[in-house]
């Protein structure tokens, strides 16, 4: 699969992101259903002790149960399992086990939960089987919002490990110095490292070996199926959109491959993320210097990088280096 690539800078830190939280709230798809979220309460959940009301606000959006889950009918009731990663159980029980407490009584179900760091399934259980639904909806609509907080971890991408790709990149790197420099903010430091060069197909957030598994098996079964450059892109995020670990942004993938950002300014393993975060999930606001990027594409929109074979596709892992200086990756399929 050989393609040629005239690349715009990715200017990623002057992009403006507007939010109309009211008018187009966020939603969340279980089952073949969607519900919307509290934008307003979910803003709120900066700090545990608010956590109660977090709750209240987003159940408002839950109340109708999907009928879709898998629930066993046993001598004591009905039965059914939720698989999550443990890093996300402390949402599930809530500050002092108020929030367990809360769906057990609203749902009138129990709701066993593994110890954590032990990976296992929530388990829920009651005399009605609409109550046991009920749980698991609430619950499914929980874990979907604290993972959408978790930090990316890894993404899907094509390396730009060739030769001339990278030659090429330098010489882009040195006439936009040499032409762009008195532009403000333009300098050295916010350039991609060339063996890091790639195309992002999307961001994952991926909390247990499990869920790497699950993205590497789910990679494997598209390898066979798609052709064209942007039916594979398009097709494979489809594939992981429908397994929950992407959340769908656009209609189609937007194949980009940033070279210059402000992030790496201070942190050159940074990755085309703006909003920061705690490893728990709460946000950190951080001044970043933008930098006047009207004369880049003004005089490089038309830069030819080069020529190159894109012969495999990788699940890469942020933050980290291979032997090669690119990134790490913990799963590809080949095309040769």
């Amino acid at each position: 699969m050989t393609q040629g690539f005239i690349f715009a800078p990715d200017l990623a830190c002057v992009k403006t992101h507007i939010i109309m939280e009211v008018l187009r709230p966020q939603l969340i798809k279980i089952g073949g259903r969607v519900y919307r979220k509290n934008p307003i309460q979910e803003q709120t959940y900066q700090h545990e002790e608010e956590e109660d009301d977090y709750y209240q606000g987003l159940m408002e959006c839950a109340e109708e149960p999907c009928e879709t889950y898998d629930v066993v009918q046993t001598p004591q009731g009905f039965r059914c399992t939720v698989k999550a990663p443990s890093l996300l159980y402390k949402h599930i029980v809530g500050k002092r086990g108020d929030t367990r407490k809360k769906l057990e009584v609203e749902t009138k179900t129990s709701i066993s939960i593994p110890k954590p760091g032990q990976e296992g399934e929530i388990v829920i259980t009651g005399q009605h089987r609409s109550g046991v639904i009920s749980a698991r909806t609430r619950i499914d609509v929980l874990l979907l919002t604290f993972r959408r907080k978790q930090p990316f971890t890894h993404f899907l991408a094509f390396f730009l490990n060739e030769a001339e790709v990278q030659e090429r990149f330098l010489k882009f790197q040195e006439e936009v110095l040499e032409k762009c420099s008195m532009d403000h903010g333009v300098d050295s430091s916010i350039f991609q490292n060339p063996k890091k060069l790639h195309l992002t197909i999307g961001m994952l957030v991926l909390l247990s070996e499990q869920e790497i598994q699950q993205t590497c098996e789910t990679l494997q079964r598209c390898k066979e199926e798609f052709i064209e450059l942007q039916e594979l892109v398009d097709r494979v995020l489809e594939r992981f959109q429908a397994s929950g670990l992407i959340v769908k942004e656009w209609n189609s993938v937007k194949l980009h491959a940033t070279v210059m950002n402000t992030l790496f300014r201070k942190d050159p393993n940074a990755e085309g993320r703006y909003n920061l975060y705690t490893a728990d999930g709460k946000y950190i606001f951080k001044e970043r210097e933008s930098f006047d990027g009207r004369n880049i594409l003004k005089l490089f929109e038309n830069f030819y990088f080069g020529t190159l074979k894109l012969n495999s596709l990788h699940i890469s892992q942020r933050f980290t280096v291979d032997s090669f200086g690119n990134y790490a990756s913990c799963g590809q399929i080949d095309f040769s």
